[in-house]
Parts: structure tokens; C-alpha cells; sequence
């Protein structure tokens, strides 16, 4: 089992709030990851879970049992980190086996559960070699190898692929979402990268000033988001957003175009629609459609990036696809479909349904 629930838990240093009351369940053998910008509190919620600090409030169990209290040695879970903290002057089985060995687990048991990680990581190789004779890409390997052979009821992970170049961490995030379908093992993965988010997660927790903005499948955070931050976190490149009022039933952009309002908002209500750029298009001509000045053209082989601005300074991007040979100072007419707006009203938070 690994289920882990965490109740009200806070954590102060001094005088500063990082976290101020976390309510969650992560159920047995998910995948959950901590994505929020930088300070949000995400790994300092990972080092609360594992038991490397202590909340100032509120209460951690693990399989129904409080461990709030409990030293990090005695949760049964294992710690990926970021920087490896492998043990240099050990060979890969030497490191494997080090945790092994202080709990005087017998060494056929030892034996076995080192194959067995040294076989799933296809590490066999490297078994009699230092850290210091190894990639970034092997080092990692062993880390997880070394937090598998515990049998722990769940891993954390704290940016473990951040050290990685950009192919290789493509490569890696492929093989933790094998190994996490092979382990069934609940996991808990803090990153700052959404692409890994969105790729690995069964749900991903936003946090974001050391509170939970919303939790919810990948695409749930993509297709709904509770709220304008989380809109324009979770996506790249970012949502575009624009001011718009509310008249006669409908939502008026800049420069007087008027669209369906995406949810409920009172007539002469101030508002914000979102619309991701991905979903914008070159508009027919004659249709309606936002007039735009481009400014940049990122020409990317397959899809083709323009950022420009309406008439009113406002920035908008879109992502187009292919290369339709558009030059800086052009101007665009730029179309979407309305069931693809969000709407946001003054408190930032999603329209309720229409």
C-alpha cells in the first residue's frame, strides 16, 4: 500500500509562511506530481512527506497511520534527489547496497533486490564503476536504483532530471513512467518543468505562495482551469488573456469584437477570456477577427510561433501550423472558435457554467 494523506499542514520558518494548510489525498500506486513557481512550496511539501522536516501544523499518515511525528528512516519511503548523493569513493553495487546493509537485511536478500533494480534500470554494466566514471544520465540510474531496492511504500522524487541536458531528460522521463507502470508504486515528482508534468502525472497539485490553487488530471488542468493562474501556468506557450465587458449577452474584446461569454458573468460585468495559442488561427477573410501587428516570427519547421500586438499595445501569440511565411510587421487577422475560450471573472476565478 502506499497511501498517503495530508491534513492541514503548515510549515513556518521564523516569521515566514511557506505552506498554510494542505488538505490531500494521494492514493495508492499514483502518480502525482508538485508543480508551482519558484518559493511556492513544493519541495518543502516533499521534505514534510518524507520526513526530512517537521510541519509546524497539521498531520501526515501513511496507510491511515500518523506519522507526523515519525523520523524519515522509519516511513518506509525513498528519496530521490536532485544532486543524486551517491556516495563517491563506492562502486554503483557498493551504493545500492549501503542502505541494505545498515538495517542488516541478509545478503542473498541484498543480492537479489540488486539484480533485480541493476536488470529494470539496465545499469549491469556498471556495477564496478564509481560515480565519478559515469554520465549524468548512469548517476541517475543508480539513484533510482538505490531508492528501488528499499521496496519503499512510495518514492519521492525532487527535480530528479533538472541535472540532465534536454534529450536525455526526454529519454529519462520515458523510462520513470515505464518503471512507475511496472513498480505500480506510488510516486510523488516535484519539478518546476510542466512538459514533465503533463507527460508523467496521473494528477498534478499547482501550488502556488504555499497554497493549493488546484488539483486535477493533465488535461483537466488543461481544458479547465479553476482559475487565471493556473490558466496561465499550465501551457506553452502561456494563454493569452485579454479585458472584456459583458453587453448584451456578450463578451467584448478589444477593438469591439464581440464573442459568446464562456460561462455566467452578470450584464456590464468586467471580465478576462483566455484563449491558448494554439487555438488561434489566421481568420477568412471577411470573418470576424482580432487585427494584429506581428513582431516576431519564430519559425519552428513544423508550427510557427507569431507574437504581435493589437492596437491597443496588448500582446497576443499564436502558434500556427507549419510555416505560412509570415514576416515581421505584417498584419494578421486572427480567429478561434468559442468553445475554446475560458472565462474568468474580477477574482480571477473560471465562470461557472452557462
Amino acid at each position: 500500500m502506499g497511501r498517503i494523506t495530508l491534513t492541514g499542514i503548515e510549515k513556518a520558518f521564523g516569521h515566514v509562511e511557506v505552506l498554510k494548510g494542505i488538505d490531500l489525498d494521494i492514493g495508492e500506486g499514483e502518480l502525482v506530481v508538485f508543480v508551482g513557481p519558484s518559493g511556492c512550496g513544493k519541495s518543502t511539501l516533499l521534505r514534510l512527506i518524507a520526513g526530512l522536516d517537521r510541519p509546524t501544523g497539521g498531520r501526515i499518515e501513511i496507510n491511515g497511520a500518523d506519522v507526523t511525528r515519525v523520523g524519515a528512516a522509519d516511513r518506509g519511503l525513498a528519496m530521490v534527489f536532485q544532486s543524486y548523493a551517491l556516495y563517491p569513493h563506492m562502486t554503483v553495487r557498493q551504493n545500492l547496497s549501503f542502505g541494505l546493509e545498515n538495517i542488516h537485511m541478509p545478503k542473498p536478500e541484498i543480492a537479489t533486490r540488486i539484480a533485480e533494480a541493476a536488470r529494470m534500470l539496465e545499469i549491469e554494466p556498471l556495477m564496478e564503476r564509481r560515480p565519478g566514471q559515469l554520465s549524468g544520465g548512469q548517476r541517475q540510474r543508480v539513484a533510482i536504483g538505490r531508492a528501488i531496492v528499499r521496496n519503499p511504500t512510495a518514492f519521492l522524487l525532487d527535480e530528479p532530471l533538472s541535472n540532465l541536458d534536454a534529450e536525455l531528460r526526454v529519454s529519462m522521463r520515458a523510462e520513470l513512467a515505464a518503471l512507475h507502470d511496472r513498480l505500480g508504486t506510488t510516486m510523488i515528482y516535484v519539478t518546476h518543468d510542466q512538459v514533465e508534468a503533463m507527460t508523467l502525472a496521473d494528477r498534478i497539485v499547482v501550488l502556488r505562495a504555499g497554497r493549493i490553487d488546484q488539483v486535477d488530471t493533465p488535461l483537466g488542468l488543461y481544458n479547465r482551469p479553476a482559475n487565471l493562474f493556473v490558466a496561465g501556468f499550465i501551457g506553452a506557450p502561456n494563454m493569452n488573456f485579454f479585458a472584456a465587458r459583458i453587453a448584451g449577452g456578450q463578451a467584448v474584446l478589444p477593438g469591439g469584437l464581440a464573442v459568446p461569454v464562456p460561462g455566467r458573468a452578470a450584464e456590464g460585468a468586467d471580465i478576462t477570456i483566455g484563449i491558448r495559442p494554439q487555438h488561434m488561427r489566421l481568420a477568412d477573410p471577411g470573418a470576424p477577427a482580432l487585427e494584429a501587428r506581428v513582431t516576431l516570427v519564430e519559425a519552428l519547421g513544423a508550427e510557427t510561433v507569431v507574437h504581435a500586438t493589437l492596437a491597443d499595445g496588448e500582446r497576443i501569440l499564436t502558434v500556427l501550423p507549419g510555416q505560412p511565411g509570415l514576416e515581421r510587421d505584417a498584419v494578421v487577422r486572427l480567429a478561434f472558435d468559442s468553445a475554446d475560450l475560458h472565462g474568468f471573472d474580477g477574482a480571477g476565478q473560471r465562470l461557472p457554467e452557462p
